[in-house]
C-alpha cells in the first residue's frame, strides 16, 4: 500500500516556498485535493486528470488547475497529474512532510474524541499532551494518554516544542487559555468553544463551531420545506384552472384572413334576398 509521503532527494528538507502568495481559499482547498489524492495513492493509482480530481474533491476543475498553479505543478497533457508526487507537494506546501505536536485543552466529552482520533498521526498531527484544569478529569486517560493539569501547560509547550494547541473548552474558560497557549509560545490554534477569541497579530485561529454548522442546514431545510409547500400549494389551483379551461362561449372573432371570403358571401346573400342586411348599398358596375 501507498503511503502517500514518497521521498523526492531533490527536493528532501527543503521547505516549500511561501513567497508565491498563495491565495487562503487555495489553500482551505488543498487539504480535499490532498484527501482525494490519498485516497487514490493507498489504491495504488498512479495518475488521475483534472477532471477526475476535481470531481472527487468536490471543486470544478478550472479552479483545480488554477489552485495547482500556484504550486508550479501543471501535470501532463493526455496523462494528468501523478498522484505519488502531487501529495508530497501539496503536503509540502501544508507543511505536512514534518510531524506536528498538538496539545489539546479541555479533555470532555469532545476533548476525548479529539484524542482518540486516528487521522491526527495520518497526517502529521502527533498529540503530544492531554489538559484539563477538573481534579476529577486529571489523572485519568485517553487515548493511552494522561491527562495532565493545566499548571503544567508551559512547561509541555517548551519541551515538546508545541506550536498548536487545540481548545475543546466550555466558552467561558476559551480565552483564558488562549491567552495562556499564546504566552507559551503557541503561534497556532484550532478553537472548538463556541466563542470568539482575541488574539495579537502572528496568531492564526481557525474555528470550528457545530452548532452553527448545524444552523446552517437547518436554514437550507427550511428553505427547501417552504419551496415544497409553495409547489403543493399552488398544484392544485393549476389542476383546477386546467379543468375549467373547456370550449368558450365568447363568440370567436374571424381571423383577418378569412373576412374578405365572408364578407363576398354574405353580398351574394344579401343581393340573392334582394336587402341589404347590415350592408351599405353596392352601387351597380
Amino acid at each position: 500500500m501507498a503511503t502517500g509521503r514518497p521521498t523526492h532527494t531533490a527536493d528532501r528538507g527543503r521547505p516549500a516556498n511561501r513567497g508565491r502568495g498563495i491565495p487562503e481559499a487555495t489553500v482551505a482547498r488543498l487539504p480535499l485535493y490532498l484527501r482525494a489524492l490519498t485516497a487514490l495513492s493507498e489504491r495504488s493509482v498512479p495518475t488521475v486528470s483534472s477532471e477526475e480530481l476535481a470531481s472527487a474533491a468536490g471543486v470544478n476543475s478550472a479552479k483545480l488547475r488554477k489552485d495547482f498553479s500556484y504550486l508550479g505543478s501543471y501535470g501532463t497533457r493526455g496523462v494528468g497529474y501523478d498522484v505519488e508526487y502531487l501529495v508530497y507537494q501539496i503536503s509540502r506546501e501544508l507543511g505536512l512532510t514534518q510531524d506536528w505536536p498538538v496539545v489539546i485543552v479541555g479533555i470532555g466529552n469532545l476533548g476525548h474524541a479529539l484524542a482518540n482520533y486516528g487521522g491526527f498521526a495520518s497526517r502529521g498531527f502527533r498529540v503530544a499532551a492531554l489538559l484539563d484544569a477538573d481534579p476529577a478529569v486529571v489523572g485519568t486517560s485517553a487515548a493511552g494518554l494522561p491527562v495532565r493539569h493545566m499548571d503544567e501547560l508551559e512547561d509541555i509547550v517548551e519541551d515538546e516544542q508545541v506550536s498548536i494547541g487545540v481548545i475543546t473548552t466550555p466558552p467561558g474558560a476559551a480565552q483564558q487559555v488562549c491567552d495562556r497557549l499564546v504566552a507559551a509560545g503557541v503561534t497556532s490554534i484550532l478553537n472548538f468553544a463556541p466563542t470568539v477569541l482575541s488574539v495579537p497579530d502572528g496568531v492564526d485561529v481557525r474555528k470550528v463551531d457545530l452548532s452553527i454548522e448545524l444552523q446552517i442546514l437547518a436554514f437550507h431545510e427550511q428553505r427547501k420545506a417552504g419551496e415544497e409547500a409553495e409547489q403543493a400549494l399552488a398544484a392544485p389551483a393549476a389542476a383546477k384552472a386546467a379543468a375549467s379551461s373547456g370550449p368558450s362561449s365568447e363568440p370567436v372573432v374571424p381571423a383577418a384572413a378569412d373576412r374578405p371570403a365572408r364578407t363576398a358571401a354574405k353580398l351574394r346573400r344579401a343581393a340573392a334576398s334582394g336587402t341589404d342586411g347590415d350592408l351599405p348599398a353596392v352601387m351597380p358596375a
